[in-house]
C-alpha cells in the first residue's frame, strides 16, 4: 500500500524469461507492492513456468497472441478487478528500472496526477542507455510533431514506463484501442482529449541483447501510426473534423471492485 492506496504492478510479458526473474526482484525491492499480475501473451520460452514459481505473481496467459494492446486491457482488467487503487506498467524485459515504482505511486497517490510515465529522454538517459541512434532520432522527429499536433508538451510518447490512476482507467474506453503497439499513442491521444493532465520523471533505460525491442521494418509502421493519431487529433480537435472511436469514447461507469465479469471487454480483433 502507499498512502493507503492499493498497488498493482502489471507485466505484458512475452518471452521475458531470460529478464523476468530480475524484474521481479527489483519489483519486490520497493516494498509498496500490493499485486504482480503477468499476461503471458503466447511466449514459446519458459516465461510462464518462472512466473507461476516466484512467490505472490499472479499470471494469466492469453490462449493466443493477441498483441502488445491486446496484453495491456488484459493487464489492466485483471488489475482492476483486484481492487487496484494505482496501476504501473512494468516491462519485465528489465530495460526500465523498477526503482521508480515509488516516485510514480507517489505522484498519483498525491492527487498531483492520473497519469505518469517514466521518460527516456529527460536527463538525457536514452543514448546513455544504449538507445540506438536512429531510435533516438525518430523519437525526437516524432515526439515534436505530435506535440505541435496535440497541443501538449511531453518529452517522449514511447516510453513502455507508465502509471494510472484507478479513475483514468475506468473512464478510458480501451476497447476502442488498437491491440497492436499503437496502443500506447492512442492511450496518450485519449487521455489529452479528455483534459487528463500527465506527468513525467525522468528514467535511466538500458538496452541489451535479451531486452525486447522491434525491429526497424516495424518501427517505421510503428512511427506511421503515431503520426497518424497525431494527425487525426488535429483534424478532430482543430478543424471539427469527426473524431476517431478511440478519441470520443469514454467510459462513465466505475467498475465494481472483486467482480470480474464487469471489467472492459477485450478486443480480439
Amino acid at each position: 500500500m502507499y498512502r493507503n492506496q492499493r498497488v498493482a504492478v502489471v507485466m505484458p510479458a512475452y518471452n521475458a524469461e531470460l529478464t523476468l526473474r530480475a524484474t521481479y526482484d527489483e519489483v519486490l525491492d520497493q516494498g509498496i507492492v500490493d499485486d504482480i499480475i503477468l499476461v503471458d501473451d503466447g511466449s514459446r520460452d519458459g516465461t510462464v513456468a518462472l512466473a507461476r514459481s516466484l512467490p505472490g505473481v499472479t499470471v494469466h496467459v492469453h490462449d493466443r497472441n493477441l498483441g502488445y494492446g491486446g496484453n495491456q486491457k488484459t493487464c489492466y482488467r485483471l488489475a482492476l478487478e483486484r481492487g487496484a487503487d494505482i496501476v504501473i506498467m512494468v516491462h519485465p524485459d528489465y530495460q526500465y528500472t523498477p526503482k521508480l515504482i515509488p516516485a510514480l505511486a507517489s505522484m498519483i497517490a498525491n492527487g498531483l496526477h492520473e497519469f505518469v510515465i517514466g521518460s527516456r529522454i529527460l536527463g538525457g538517459f536514452a543514448l546513455q542507455g544504449g538507445m540506438p541512434w536512429w531510435k533516438y532520432v525518430a523519437n525526437r522527429f516524432l515526439t515534436v510533431s505530435q506535440n505541435v499536433l496535440m497541443g501538449a508538451k511531453l518529452s517522449e510518447y514511447h516510453t513502455g514506463y507508465r502509471a494510472y490512476s484507478r479513475k483514468l482507467l475506468e473512464r478510458m474506453k480501451l476497447e476502442e484501442l488498437s491491440n497492436d503497439f499503437i496502443f500506447d499513442n492512442q492511450f496518450i491521444a485519449q487521455a489529452i482529449w479528455h483534459g487528463c493532465m500527465i506527468g513525467e520523471v525522468s528514467c535511466p533505460t538500458k538496452y541489451f541483447a535479451e531486452a525486447s525491442s522491434i525491429n526497424f521494418r516495424r518501427s517505421t509502421i510503428y512511427g506511421i501510426g503515431c503520426l497518424r493519431v497525431a494527425a487525426r487529433f488535429f483534424l478532430s480537435r482543430r478543424l471539427g473534423f469527426p473524431a476517431p472511436r478511440y478519441l470520443a469514447a469514454q467510459s462513465t461507469r466505475p467498475l465494481p471492485r472483486g467482480q470480474s465479469d464487469k471489467g472492459p471487454k477485450l478486443s480480439h480483433g
